[in-house]
């Protein structure tokens, strides 16, 4: 009994295999019937672009996480003791502090967009507008390499 289930798990294995190939030949020929892309050249080029703004944000956010986070409230203070005597100089040290985070954190989402649009890089589909499936302007993407929309689809969602 066991001996016929392995035989008939493995016809259905096999069976299987031809048509998960047959599927990934038409995504791949859907993809590429939809999306124009962009010459090897020129990814290139917006790669490097990529590389090199994420590299200078990187250091930015380390820059800050060591300015920020790394400093004790008698440090920011100047303060000798480490307490603050007046309100408004602790509540100033607090801003400064809230600041900086929020800074971090766009600079956290801007390197995820970046990295996102090397992904679509490997993948094949940058250039192309996420929501519409239309190409994305070259001035566009010169501008913001990491976008993932065209104008008009962003200008619709800043709209809302």
């Amino acid at each position: 009994m066991a001996k016929q289930k392995k035989v008939a798990k493995r016809k259905t294995l096999k069976r299987a295999r031809p048509v998960k190939k047959a599927v990934k030949k038409a995504v791949k020929k859907v993809v590429k019937k939809a999306v124009k892309k962009l010459p090897a050249k020129e990814l290139k080029i917006y790669k490097a672009l990529l590389i090199k703004e994420r590299e200078k944000i990187g250091g930015d956010l380390s820059f800050i996480a060591k300015e920020t986070l790394n400093r004790s409230q008698r440090d920011a203070s100047g303060d000798l003791s480490g307490y603050s005597y007046h309100m408004a100089d602790s509540a100033s040290d607090n801003y400064d502090v809230e600041f900086s985070l929020g800074r971090a954190t766009d600079e956290q989402k801007l390197l995820y967009r970046i990295d996102e649009a090397l992904r679509r890089i490997k993948d094949g589909i940058y250039g192309t507008c996420l929501q519409c499936d239309k190409a994305i302007s070259r001035k566009r993407l010169h501008a913001i390499p990491h976008t993932s929309l065209c104008i008009e689809c962003q200008k619709a969602n800043e709209a809302k």
